[in-house]
Parts: C-alpha cells; sequence; structure tokens
C-alpha cells in the first residue's frame, strides 16, 4: 500500500508550511559552504544516496545561471516581438 505524500506547503500549520522555504534555504547555504570549502555534498537523487563534488556544484551554479539569462533573454525578444 502506498502512503500518499503532502506537500507541506499547503499545511494549515504555517510553520509547517514555512519549513518548506527554511529547508530550501538550508540547502542552498549547504551548498556555498561545499563550494567556499571545496568539499562535497551528500545527498539523494532519484531515492539513491549519491556525493556532488564542488567542482559539480559549480558547474551545476553556472548551467542554471547561464538557463536563467537565455530565458530572461528569450522573453525580452517575445515581449518585443507582442509589442510591435
Amino acid at each position: 500500500m502506498t502512503i500518499p505524500i503532502n506537500d507541506i506547503r499547503n499545511s494549515s500549520d504555517p510553520d509547517i508550511a514555512g519549513s518548506y522555504y527554511a529547508m530550501q534555504r538550508a540547502g542552498q547555504a549547504a551548498i556555498d559552504l561545499a563550494i567556499q570549502t571545496n568539499t562535497a555534498i551528500v545527498t539523494t537523487v532519484d531515492g539513491k544516496i549519491v556525493r556532488i563534488t564542488a567542482a559539480e556544484l559549480i558547474k551545476q551554479r553556472q548551467l542554471t545561471s547561464l538557463a536563467r539569462i537565455r530565458l530572461i533573454q528569450t522573453n525580452r525578444i517575445v515581449n518585443r516581438k507582442l509589442l510591435k
């Protein structure tokens, strides 16, 4: 029997609902510290325990930043075409 997983962001308790964002911030802080100290983090990906090195974290961050820049540029182009 599978137990349904509820999204804690929808909790009626504001502390529980807010804990989602606190965990997101804590995860980001762990990544920042790993990069600063050139150490790896251990986490789960698709249910498997994985070790991600600082170099890999930096690469992921750069790819994410590049994707955001491309999205912004695409939105600007679309908006210009819509305004014409």
